[in-house]
């Protein structure tokens, strides 16, 4: 099994974006007010991946984390739609209809993939799903496609995001929303297209900015300023806004207590990462926090790879993760990639709180279709969640570094790399109704 690990991505110093609405986008489309280059920071992206061993043609509904840990020498129990549903108690169905319909997921990416379209047809096809109902938007242009560097990452993100997305709410749609560069600013700007637009009722942002390069004298935050508009403006709506909390443990690499933005914003919920424990080979009867650092879990066979992020924000109120979800690579959720070109297509194992932001937005799309009402801003719900047993309470693990040995222990109740803990979304849909 070869070992793949994602480089991190830096966004560029932005130019003058103007948002250009593409022929797909609503008529009712607003300009996006620009950010200038003077204003315009630092986002990075971290899905962590391990090639599988498994082609597409071996892929069935039937395949289960213990089937991985057969195929990879116990190394790796990779997740399937089936025992991410069986873990955290998620419907495939409500009321007699495939889980979310009703509903429309937004995903803000840079770059997007060329063959998004195709490949989620082949993760849907292979776990038995329904059709995908996936709209791309190009806010700012479509890109030209080259294949090379960062593109080639944030196709892999786009991969991730969209397909669990769609592996947790079958039924809902899919509203992708690209721009057309890697520039901060032109990230913040498909935001606010998302949000003026309001093109659905939860949206998932798989990237962030570490804390200290926006308080850095060096830095300005006007950048986080333009995005904080568009998460008030969102929450005003009912939206509900979801952000990974990071994979670089408590520190971000700085070597002080860190956490990072837009995980940081109130109006956001911050996902942090654990190990999934259901059906995964683990030997604790519940999830872990996600840090390899600390305890790298079943038999660690590629070394310590990453941990949740999550500490006390540098500028603004918020301490830490809100809620949390599987991240570990060891536990990793299978993802078709086939943008690569020959023996390199196929499943991967994909890790990183990236892939648990979109899958908090998909769950809550499943929510909202069964109580029939926008939940808004998710993390107002959380303590109540974790005092009456929506959520579990994750107790075990640290998100410790190699540059911070500083890191955070998880312990009962809230805690900065679990949050309030994971989500049992059978039990939030009987709350909420």
């Amino acid at each position: 099994m070869k070992r793949r690990s994602l480089a991190t991505l830096t966004l560029a110093v932005a130019g003058t974006a103007v948002l250009a609405v593409s022929a797909a986008a609503p008529a009712t489309a607003a300009t996006s007010s620009a950010v200038s280059p003077a204003t315009s920071g630092v986002y990075t992206v971290h899905p962590f991946v391990e090639k599988s061993a498994l082609s597409p043609g071996q892929i069935s509904p039937a395949l289960t984390p213990a089937d991985c840990l057969a195929e990879t020498g116990g190394a790796v129990a990779c997740q399937t739609p089936d025992s991410i549903r069986a873990a955290y108690d998620i419907p495939a169905t409500i009321n007699g209809a495939a889980a979310g319909t009703g509903q429309t997921i937004v995903i803000v990416e840079a770059f997007g993939s060329p063959t998004v379209q195709s490949d989620l047809a082949v993760f849907s096809q292979q776990f038995g799903l329904p059709t995908p109902d996936l709209t791309v938007y190009y806010p700012g242009g479509k890109p030209t496609w080259n294949g090379r560097g960062t593109q080639s990452n944030w196709a892999q993100e786009t991969s991730l995001d969209v397909q669990w997305a769609h592996a947790v709410a079958p039924g809902a749609k899919i509203a992708l929303v690209v721009a057309a560069n890697d520039h901060g600013a032109t990230i913040d700007n498909a935001v606010k297209f998302a949000v003026d637009n309001k093109l659905g009722n939860v949206l998932s942002m798989s990237y962030g900015e570490a804390d200290n390069l926006i308080s850095s004298p060096n830095a300005n935050n006007g950048q986080t300023k333009q995005a904080q508009k568009s998460f008030v403006q969102g929450a005003a709506q009912g939206m509900s806004m979801f952000a990974s909390s990071g994979d670089e443990g408590s520190d971000n690499a700085a070597g002080f207590a860190n956490f990072g933005f837009p995980a940081s914003d109130p109006n956001v919920t911050a996902v942090g990462g654990t190990n999934v424990w259901a059906g995964s080979g683990l030997t604790q009867p519940h999830d872990t926090v996600w840090g390899d650092y600390a305890t790298c879990p079943l038999t660690c066979a590629f070394g310590p790879i990453g941990a949740t992020g999550g500490a006390q924000s540098l500028f603004l109120a918020k301490g830490g993760s809100d809620v949390a979800y599987n991240a570990s690579v060891y536990t990793g959720v299978l993802t078709y990639l086939g943008f690569l070109g020959g023996d390199s297509n196929g499943f991967y194992y994909f890790g990183g709180t990236s892939a648990g932001s979109p899958q908090w937005a998909a769950l809550t799309a499943d929510v909202i279709q069964a109580v029939g009402h926008t939940v808004g801003t998710v993390s107002k719900y959380a303590p109540g969640w974790a005092t009456g047993g929506q959520l579990f309470d994750v107790t075990e693990g640290s998100n410790l570094t190699p540059t911070f040995d500083g890191g955070y222990s998880a312990t009962a109740g809230w805690d900065r790399p679990s949050g309030w803990g994971t989500p049992d979304v059978g039990k939030i849909i009987a709350a909420l109704q």
